[in-house]
Parts: structure tokens; C-alpha cells; sequence
């Protein structure tokens, strides 16, 4: 199954209006970053168990760790989450930036570092969450 059967049988898990409402995100996030390379992780380690709810991923973000090695993941990511909806920005070193920026313009969102969560698209201040996603896929592709 290629990524992007992966990330339509994962929107379609989805009950609905949340399926309805990660379809919109995700065809929002496309318009965003209609060059971005997709990405699909299950939430699974190497040994098959469940670590992370599965990610839709967009763009390149290259993590350079502490021992010099370096591996690419995505910038930006799209995840159903018990409550709701959360959105991940990736690759942004100050993190209060976020919070800061967007927080208080969102609506009914809790912003962390790199996470903006959300019950329902309906809470949130749709312009604002475009503009942090806008935001964190013109960050330069490396810490």
C-alpha cells in the first residue's frame, strides 16, 4: 500500500466529523505545501508496538542529534488523538513561540512548543491555524 492509500484508509478510520474534518485539514495542508513529500507512520516501534497515535506527515525536516547523526522526518503532521485533532510543527527552536503567537488568536486550543490540539475545527480560528502551518513549512530544512 503506498502513502497516499495509507493516509486515506487512516482518514476514513476516522468517526465521523472528525473523518470530515481531517479530510479538510489535510487537503488544506496540501494547498500549503503542494511540493511537501508525504508521509504516513503508524505509531509503531521496530518491534511492532503502539509508541504514538499514527501521523500524516508533510514537508522535510532533517533532525540533527546530539552523536552527529541525522535523520529526515516531516515538518508538519496531522494526527487523530482520543479528544480530538492535533496539529505538529516540528523544527521550531524557541518553544514558546507558538504558544505566544498563536495561543490566545486560535479559540478552544491548547498550544504547546510544537502541538496545537483541538476538539473540533469548529473551536478554532481556521486563518490562524493556516498561518501557523504557513509558518512552520518555511522553517529552513535543519535545526
Amino acid at each position: 500500500m503506498n502513502i497516499e492509500e495509507q493516509i486515506k484508509d487512516y482518514i476514513a478510520s476516522q468517526p465521523e466529523p472528525k473523518r470530515k474534518e481531517m479530510q479538510g485539514l489535510h487537503e488544506l495542508i496540501l494547498r500549503l505545501l503542494p511540493e511537501g513529500k508525504l508521509w504516513f507512520t503508524d505509531g509503531k516501534d521496530s518491534d511492532g508496538r503502539v509508541i504514538t497515535n499514527p501521523t500524516i506527515g508533510y514537508g522535510l525536516y532533517t533532525i540533527h542529534y546530539v552523536n552527529g547523526t541525522t535523520r529526515d522526518f516531516f515538518r508538519i503532521g496531522l494526527l487523530a488523538n482520543s479528544t480530538g485533532i492535533s496539529v505538529h510543527i516540528l523544527g521550531i527552536k524557541d518553544k514558546t513561540f507558538l504558544p505566544r503567537t498563536y495561543g490566545a488568536k486560535l479559540g478552544k486550543a491548547s498550544v504547546t512548543g510544537y502541538c496545537i490540539r483541538f476538539k473540533t475545527v469548529k473551536d478554532i480560528n481556521i486563518d490562524i491555524l493556516e498561518a501557523a502551518i504557513k509558518y512552520g513549512a518555511e522553517l529552513p530544512n535543519h535545526e
